[in-house]
């Protein structure tokens, strides 16, 4: 049997969002930029290395732009890309489905 597991969209697509912070930092990145303690409060749990390597990856990916600020003190602020925007409605949809599957749970 020939496995084109490797040329499966849905498997790629994982590749990228996947694991168990990304599609959180996207979520929260929603709304517009955050800095990089700002993003390691809402994600409770994160270590710094996780955070930092999560971070990298998207922005590799093209889901996540940088932007350092030259002011006194420096700063940096992350932001999703045009292109992580065609995520929104997967990621509100993902949000939805959650809620009900939480309230299915629970007995309500």
């Amino acid at each position: 049997m020939n496995n084109h597991y490797d040329d499966c969209p849905l498997t790629y697509a994982l590749e990228i969002i996947g694991g168990k912070w990304r599609m959180l930092i996207l979520f929260y990145l929603l709304d517009g930029g955050l800095r990089y303690n700002q993003l390691k409060k809402k994600l409770c749990g994160i270590t710094n290395i996780m955070l930092t390597r999560s971070l990298r990856e998207l922005e590799e990916y093209g889901l996540v732009k940088r932007i350092q600020y030259s002011e006194i003190p420096p700063h940096v602020e992350y932001f999703i890309t045009e292109r992580a925007e065609k995520l929104i409605p997967s990621l509100v949809a993902i949000t939805e489905w959650g809620k009900e599957q939480r309230s299915l749970a629970k007995g309500e």
